[in-house]
């Protein structure tokens, strides 16, 4: 949410996490501009505002409101996200591109997204909403359904119902 901060644009976030031994424990997303505080601390939950969180229960791909963004060199790398947005713009609902990864990720912990995907994120965007997703009952792996690692660029998130959906769409990539 960087850029959009910068320009004016109301989408953007304070996002903090707290990381022991390569697990985040703790983590919040404050969005000033709805004043919307989404928490969680491993093993107890997700909050928004102090009311627990879930995921969608949306079960079919097809049906789903998905997110994504795009990397600050999209338009001088190769490995840009276009080639998967075109994919999934063809397989589900609607895609989103707001422009705040750790936004987005807790909109899909409490339920405004069903799916989310991206590369290239650092550790920062991701961290704390990561840790709302599981918390929210979804699902976050890498683009091969392997362990998601803040340190390692792509991000799959789901309410877990459509997760297998979603990576066969980044099967062939």
């Amino acid at each position: 949410g960087t850029t959009n901060y910068a320009h004016g644009f109301p989408v953007w976030c304070v996002s903090i996490a707290f990381e022991e031994k390569g697990q985040v424990k703790a983590g919040a997303v404050y969005n000033p501009n709805l004043n919307e505080m989404f928490t969680a601390a491993k093993g107890r939950g997700a909050f928004l505002n102090g009311k627990r969180i879930k995921v969608s229960a949306e079960k079919e791909l097809v049906k789903s409101l998905l997110a994504t963004g795009f990397p600050y060199d999209v338009h001088t790398s190769p490995e840009n996200n276009l080639a998967n947005f075109q994919k999934f713009i063809k397989r589900a609902q609607a895609v989103r591109r707001p422009g705040s990864a750790a936004i987005d990720l807790a909109y899909l912990a409490c339920g405004r997204f069903d799916g989310f995907w991206e590369i290239k994120l650092k550790p920062w965007d991701a961290a704390a909403a990561s840790l709302m997703i599981t918390e929210a009952g979804g699902r976050i792996t890498d683009f091969t359904g392997g362990r998601y690692s803040l340190y390692y660029p792509e991000c799959l998130a789901s309410n877990g119902k459509i997760h297998k959906q979603m990576l066969k769409v980044l099967e062939n990539r």
